[in-house]
């Protein structure tokens, strides 16, 4: 018996060994794939944190002691990749000037300056087509005339553009990444396009010229001794203005592109300082705090009726009638948003048809509003429906019953006893589905959109916050990414702030009817 449970132990520990050496070479594998990215654009930082991790892991499974740090490193090792980086990350860009114009550091943005200053000198030439990244950074999808190879050019320089597909005449069409733009986008975003250069020297550099795109010599230079670049054809100097990182001329026009600063709290003060933003920032908080209030009350209040009619023993069909109740909370929210969307269409909406109805709902804010809430709520009262359900056949019985034995029944033993235990069961759940709604960004994005939008206003009627920084960011004509960071931070101080002290009322109802 000896023999064989030693026999058993022996296999189980090699077998753990095999499987210990296989996970500690793919690590090393992954951690020397990371590493080569990080030394070739010189991130010291980045490739000394990526060996300390790789330490820590070969250091506490090569080991038979640190039982406990085997189990808790790989969750804290994701914690911190996929929660607390991106939050410092956030909160850093927030201090920044971050976006459109300020995307490069100050060595590629005089790169891009000067190159925009190309005249033809007979180089090179490209068919060119024009693509924006996922980020929304202006792109040149190029092709060497004489080579065939292909290229994307950013105001950041040139890098090798890999599975491309062209046309008959060897213009790219489509890649991997990038959204090729349309004739009609190319027509009308003409501007853009010409103020595009792509650096490829330090006085060389692409630029369009009808339809296809030249390799040139630039009539721009740039001097470290007064910090400035001179264009020599026409004479104008831009000289640096490092706070905020901009090359300026002397009647203060800037330069096509600047760099990335620091720039403090000016994100934060633009917020509650310039009326321009504050106006629209102070609309869009007002309406998320009554979204999310309206999405809990009403979910609550209808999931809580549904669950008292339900349950009651002697009621027959008890389990049909739940069944039918979760399927709101049973179907993919994502899909249900969109069939919601097309409900409250003004010409051939179910809404509309179904009573008689010619409402724009998209076209007015407050119908928009109510549109967005009565939706919201259909999907989330299954959800209420569910734990409350559960909550009052947790109830306890003896509460109850002395209630009655006092006379108190109906309303005023609902009121005053069945609501007060729900709601200390309950509160710490109404609290996390106002953070939810409070960020509802499907909710909103997919069934509205945002609308309303009035002309010139980037801000729409059923904007909350979140989607309001996702428009800053990304859904504007032009992205800011600092300033849509400092409305997330703004967004986490909200519902931190608000959960702080509903978790503190809370408290205080335990210490009453406890």
């Amino acid at each position: 018996m000896l023999d064989q449970r030693s026999r058993t132990a022996g296999s189980a520990t090699a077998a753990g060994l095999i499987i210990k050496i296989a996970v500690l070479a793919v690590v090393a594998a992954l951690a020397v794939w990371a590493a080569l990215p990080l030394i070739a654009a010189e991130a010291w930082w980045g490739l000394a944190l990526e060996a300390l991790v790789a330490a820590v892991l070969f250091y506490v499974y090569l080991q038979k002691r640190a039982i406990q740090l085997k189990y808790l490193i790989p969750g804290t090792l994701l914690l911190l990749a996929f929660q607390i980086l991106p939050v410092v990350m956030t909160v850093g860009t927030s201090f920044t000037n971050y976006g459109d114009g300020h995307r490069v550091d100050k060595e590629q943005a005089i790169e891009a300056i000067v190159a925009a200053g190309v005249q033809p000198t007979g180089g090179a030439t490209y068919l060119f087509s024009v693509g924006e990244s996922s980020t929304g950074e202006l792109t040149l999808l190029l092709t060497d005339q004489e080579d065939g190879s292909t290229w994307a050019g950013t105001e950041e320089g040139l890098t090798e553009l890999d599975g491309a597909t062209l046309d008959a005449a060897g213009r790219v069409t489509a890649a991997p990444g990038y959204t090729v733009w349309t004739l009609q986008d190319l027509n009308e975003r003409q501007a853009e396009l010409a103020e595009l250069a792509v650096p490829t020297g330090p006085e060389s550099g692409i630029k369009v010229q009808g339809l296809s795109a030249f390799e040139g010599t630039s009539t721009r230079s740039y001097s470290e001794a007064c910090d400035c670049i001179t264009d020599s054809a026409t004479g104008t100097v831009w000289t640096a203005d490092n706070e905020t990182g901009t090359f300026l001329t002397e009647d203060g026009d800037a330069a096509l592109v600047g760099w990335r600063v620091n720039i403090g709290a000016d994100n934060y003060l633009d917020v509650l300082t310039d009326p321009d933003i504050r106006g629209p920032f102070l609309g869009v908080f007002t309406w998320n705090i009554m979204f999310a209030a309206a999405s809990v009350l009403f979910t609550f209040a209808i999931g809580l009726g549904t669950a008292m009619a339900l349950n009651k023993p002697s009621m027959r069909g008890t389990k049909l009638y739940r069944t039918f109740m979760i399927l709101p909370y049973a179907m993919p929210s994502f899909a249900m948003l969109l069939v919601w969307a097309q409900m409250f269409n003004r010409d051939f909406g179910l809404i509309n048809e179904l009573f008689n109805l010619n409402v724009n709902w998209y076209g007015g804010t407050w119908s928009a509003r109510a549109m967005v809430i009565i939706a919201n709520t259909w999907l989330g009262w299954p959800y209420m429906f569910l734990i409350c359900l559960g909550a009052l056949q947790a109830l306890p019985s003896d509460s109850l019953e002395a209630a009655k034995i006092d006379g108190a029944t109906g309303v005023t033993a609902f009121r005053k006893i069945t609501l007060p235990l729900l709601l200390i069961a309950l509160t710490p759940l109404l609290i996390s589905s106002f953070a939810f709604n409070f960020n509802n960004f499907n909710a909103i994005e997919l069934l509205s959109g945002g609308n309303p939008f009035t002309a010139g206003d980037a801000v729409g009627g059923t904007d909350i916050l979140i989607t309001y920084a996702f428009r800053q960011a990304f859904g504007a004509s032009s992205a800011d990414y600092g300033f849509a960071s400092a409305i997330s931070v703004f967004i986490f101080l909200i519902v931190a702030t608000i959960s702080a002290f509903m978790f503190r009322f809370t408290r205080n109802q335990e210490d009453v009817y406890s």
